[in-house]
C-alpha cells in the first residue's frame, strides 16, 4: 500500500492514459478534479472566494474556540466573520459577482452546515434536557416525546421530512432555500443527542451542588446558570465530541436532498468517463479531509477537559 501510495504513484499526468500505464495510484486525479471536490459547481473564475471562505472559516472557529472568547467581544468577532463569510460566498458586494446557494457546494458548504447546525443545537439541547428532567408534567411530557422521536429515527427520513414539510409552514411564494431546510435538520437531530448527553452530565452532579444553590437563596436558572450547568457540560464533554463528530461526518446525508456537499462533489468529478477508474484516490481524498477535521475535533475536546479541570485537584 506504501509502495502504491508513493513512489509508484503518479503525480502529474497530462491523460488518465499516463495514469494508467502506472502500478501506484493516479493522484493526478486530484490534481485534475481538486477544484470541483473542494468547491462543486461553484463558477470557476470565482474558486478565489470559498478557498477565502474555508481559511476565514477556520481562522475564526480557532479564536473564538479559546474560553477566553467566550464573551461579548467574542460573540461581535463570531458574528463580523460569519458576515464576511457570506458576503464571500454569496456575493453581489463589493463588485464580487452574485452566486446563489445552489452552486454552493464541496467542502465550504459541508463547514457550513457542520458549524452552524452545532451552533444551533447546542442552546437547545440543554433546554430540552432541562425540560426532560422539569416537574411539569406538561413540559416533561414534551421535551421526552421530542427526544424520543427524534433520535429513534434515522437522519435520512428527518431530512427527507425537512425538506418536503418545511415549506408548507411558509407563505405561497416564498423559497425555502435546500440549505436552511438540512441545517434546521441537522440541527433537531443533533440537539435530540445532545440533550441525553447533558442530561447525563446533570444527573452526575452531586446532590449537594443543588442543595448548595438553595442555600445561597438561588432561583432555577439562576443555580443552573452559576453552578450546575457549567459542571455538568464540563461532565458531558467526550459524549459531546463524539456527537460533534458523528454530525460533521452525518453532513455527507444532505447529497440525498441534491447540496453537493464534499462526497457528492467526489462523486461528480469520478462521473467524468476519463477518470472515473480512479475514483479510489478520491474517496482517500475526500476521507482525509473528513478525519483532519474530526481529529482536530477530537483534539479540541480533550484540550477543553484539560482546560476546565480545575477544583478537583488536591
Amino acid at each position: 500500500m506504501l509502495a502504491w501510495a508513493t513512489w509508484n504513484s503518479t503525480f502529474r499526468a497530462q491523460t488518465p492514459a499516463e495514469c494508467e500505464a502506472a502500478s501506484g495510484a493516479c493522484w493526478a486525479f486530484i490534481r485534475e478534479k481538486g477544484r470541483l471536490i473542494l468547491f462543486g459547481f461553484y463558477p470557476a473564475d470565482q474558486h478565489w472566494r470559498p478557498l477565502l471562505a474555508c481559511i476565514l472559516a477556520v481562522g475564526l472557529l480557532a479564536v473564538v474556540a479559546h474560553p477566553k472568547s467566550w464573551n461579548l467581544r467574542g460573540l461581535a468577532i463570531a458574528l463580523f466573520g460569519v458576515a464576511i463569510w457570506i458576503a464571500l460566498m454569496l456575493g453581489g458586494v463589493v463588485g464580487m459577482t452574485h452566486v446563489p446557494v445552489t452552486s454552493w457546494g464541496g467542502l465550504p458548504l459541508t463547514i457550513a452546515l457542520a458549524t452552524t447546525s452545532l451552533i444551533l443545537a447546542l442552546p437547545l439541547g440543554i433546554l430540552l434536557a432541562l425540560g426532560r428532567r422539569s416537574e411539569l408534567p406538561a413540559i416533561r411530557s414534551f421535551c421526552v416525546v421530542y427526544i424520543e422521536l427524534i433520535r429513534g429515527v434515522p437522519l435520512v427520513s428527518i431530512l427527507f421530512v425537512a425538506s418536503f414539510m418545511i415549506p408548507l409552514f411558509f407563505p405561497t411564494g416564498v423559497d425555502v432555500s435546500a440549505l436552511l431546510r438540512a441545517q434546521i435538520a441537522l440541527m433537531l437531530f443533533a440537539s435530540a443527542l445532545l440533550a441525553e448527553a447533558i442530561r447525563g452530565g446533570l444527573q452526575a452532579v452531586p446532590k449537594g451542588q443543588f442543595e448548595a444553590a438553595d442555600a445561597l437563596g438561588l432561583n432555577y436558572w439562576g443555580a443552573h446558570y452559576k453552578i450546575i450547568l457549567p459542571q455538568a457540560l464540563k461532565i458531558s464533554l467526550p459524549a459531546m465530541a463524539n456527537i460533534f463528530i458523528g454530525l460533521f461526518k452525518d453532513t455527507s446525508l444532505v447529497a440525498i436532498i441534491s447540496l453537493m456537499e464534499l462526497l457528492l462533489a467526489m462523486k461528480a468529478a469520478i462521473a467524468d468517463p476519463e477518470w472515473r477508474e480512479f475514483f479510489v484516490e478520491g474517496y482517500l481524498f475526500t476521507s482525509a479531509i473528513y478525519f483532519v477535521f474530526t481529529l482536530t475535533l477530537s483534539k479540541y475536546s480533550q484540550y477543553l477537559e484539560r482546560y476546565f479541570d480545575f477544583g478537583h485537584k488536591r
